[in-house]
C-alpha cells in the first residue's frame, strides 16, 4: 500500500471514529438529559396526583434500579445482536414511558411508567451500551478518551434539559415538558445508524477467551471487580439522591424552583470538563487512585456544603464542584473492567457494575423520600452520603490493575 493509500485510510477511519463517538454522545445527551431531570416533577406530580413525596420518591427510585438492571440485560443482547436494535428499542420505550405518565394517577402506574418503562429505555440507550460498542469498534488507545467523550454528551444533556424543561414546566406546564421529553428521546433512532458497523474484528472473535458464563464467573470471583461495584454503589446512591431531592433541598432553603433546575445545569456543564479530564487522564494514570480521589473530594465538597450559608450562590458552587466529580467515574471504571477483562463482553460486565451503581441509586433516591418525610429535611441523608464517599475512596485502593488470569478450564 502506497503512502497515499496509507493516509487516505488512515483518515477515513478517523472520520468513521469520530462519527461514532458523536453518534454515541449524542444519544447519551438524549438518555440522560431525559432521565436526570426527573427529580423537576417531583413537586408537579405530588401536586397533580396526591401521592405524597414518598410514594413519588419511590417510583423514581424503581427507576433508578430498572436503569442499573436494564444495562447488563441489554448489554448481553447488544453483544450478540448489536448495539443499532437495542438502541432503537429503547427509544420507543422511553418514548412511551414518558409520554403514559401524566396519565397515572396511582402509585403503580408511576411504577410502571416512570419506574419501568422510561427508566429501561434510558438504560438501552445508556454507558454499558454506548461505551461497549465505542470499545469494540476502536483501537485501545482511542478507548479511554471516548469513555470520557460519551459520557461528556450525558453530562451535557443535564446542562441542556435541566433548564429547558424548568422553563416548559413554568410556561406551559409539567406535562407538556413530559411530552417534550418522550419526543425527544425518539431522536435516538437515527443517531444510532453510525453503530450499525460491526465490532473491530481482533474485539469481536477473541477465539481464545472464555465465553460470556465462563467470563461472568471468572469476574464474580475477582476481588478487583467486586471493589469496583462496592464503589460505584457509593457513586448511585450519592448520585441518585442528589439528582431525585436537589429541588426539596432547594426548596426547604426557601429558594424558587429556577435555583434548583440552574443547580442541575452547572452539574452537567462542569461534569463535561471532569468526563474528559478523567478520560484523558486514565490512559496515562492509574485509575484506581483517580477513583479514589473523586469519591474523597465529594465528601469534603459536602462538608464545606453544610457548612456553608444556604444562598443561591452556595447552591451554584456547590453543584459546580460536584459537578467536575459527577460522572466522571464512569471512563477509569469502564477502563478498569476492560483492563481486567478485554472488550469482547464489556457491555455486560460494565454494564454489571453500572446495575451496582443503580442499587445504590434506588436507596439514595427512595431513603432520602423517608428521610424528608421522617425527618422534615435531609440532614441525615448528608451524612451518610459522606460515610460512603469515604467508603467507596478506601474500597477503590486495593484495586489491582493488570489482566486476569484466565484458568485453562475456562477457555476450553
Amino acid at each position: 500500500m502506497s503512502a497515499t493509500d496509507t493516509n487516505a485510510a488512515s483518515a477515513h477511519s478517523s472520520r468513521a471514529a469520530w462519527a461514532l463517538m458523536l453518534a454515541a454522545a449524542a444519544i447519551m445527551m438524549l438518555t440522560m438529559g431525559a432521565r436526570q431531570t426527573m427529580g423537576l416533577f417531583l413537586s408537579p406530580l405530588n401536586t397533580a396526583t396526591g401521592l405524597g413525596i414518598a410514594s413519588i420518591s419511590l417510583a423514581l427510585a424503581v427507576g433508578q434500579l430498572m436503569w442499573g438492571v436494564a444495562q447488563p440485560i441489554f448489554g448481553a443482547v447488544a453483544d450478540r445482536y448489536g448495539s443499532m436494535r437495542v438502541i432503537i428499542l429503547g427509544a420507543l420505550m422511553l418514548a412511551a414511558g414518558t409520554a403514559l405518565t401524566p396519565f397515572m394517577h396511582s402509585q403503580a402506574g408511576l411504577l410502571l411508567s416512570m419506574g419501568v418503562l422510561s427508566a429501561a429505555g434510558a438504560g438501552a440507550g445508556s454507558f454499558s451500551i454506548l461505551i461497549g460498542a465505542a470499545s469494540q469498534r476502536l483501537p485501545a488507545e482511542r478507548r479511554a478518551f471516548a469513555s470520557g467523550f460519551i459520557n461528556a454528551g450525558g453530562s451535557f444533556g443535564q446542562f441542556v434539559f435541566a433548564p429547558a424543561v424548568q422553563a416548559v414546566i413554568s410556561s406551559a406546564g409539567w406535562v407538556a415538558a413530559m411530552l417534550s421529553i418522550a419526543a425527544s428521546a425518539l431522536l435516538t433512532i437515527p443517531l444510532a445508524w453510525p453503530l450499525r458497523t460491526p465490532p473491530r474484528p481482533h474485539a469481536a472473535a477473541a477465539p481464545a477467551g472464555p465465553g460470556l458464563g465462563a467470563q461472568l464467573r471468572l469476574a464474580l470471583r475477582d476481588r478487583s471487580y467486586l471493589c469496583l461495584h462496592a464503589g460505584f454503589f457509593t457513586c448511585g446512591f450519592h448520585i441518585a439522591f442528589l439528582v431525585t431531592h436537589l429541588p426539596g433541598e432547594v426548596g426547604l432553603c426557601g429558594l424558587p424552583a429556577s435555583v434548583s433546575a440552574a443547580a442541575l445545569a452547572l452539574i452537567g456543564l462542569f461534569n463535561i470538563a471532569g468526563s474528559l479530564s478523567a478520560g484523558m487522564l486514565a490512559s496515562r494514570y492509574r485509575m484506581k487512585s483517580l477513583l479514589a480521589l473523586m469519591y474523597a473530594s465529594r465528601a469534603v465538597i459536602i462538608l464545606v456544603y453544610l457548612a456553608a450559608p444556604k444562598t443561591a450562590m452556595t447552591f451554584y458552587v456547590f453543584a459546580a464542584a460536584l459537578g467536575f466529580t459527577w460522572l466522571a467515574t464512569v471512563p477509569p471504571t469502564a477502563g478498569l473492567v476492560a483492563k481486567l477483562f478485554g472488550v469482547r463482553y464489556l457491555a455486560t460486565l460494565f454494564g454489571l457494575t453500572l446495575l451496582s451503581h443503580q442499587v445504590g441509586g434506588f436507596f439514595g433516591a427512595w431513603l432520602g423520600g423517608l428521610a424528608f418525610v421522617k425527618f422534615g429535611n435531609y440532614n441525615w441523608m448528608w451524612y451518610v452520603d459522606i460515610a460512603l464517599a469515604l467508603a467507596a475512596a478506601l474500597v477503590n485502593l486495593p484495586i489491582r490493575e493488570a489482566p486476569v488470569l484466565r484458568p485453562a478450564a475456562a477457555v476450553q
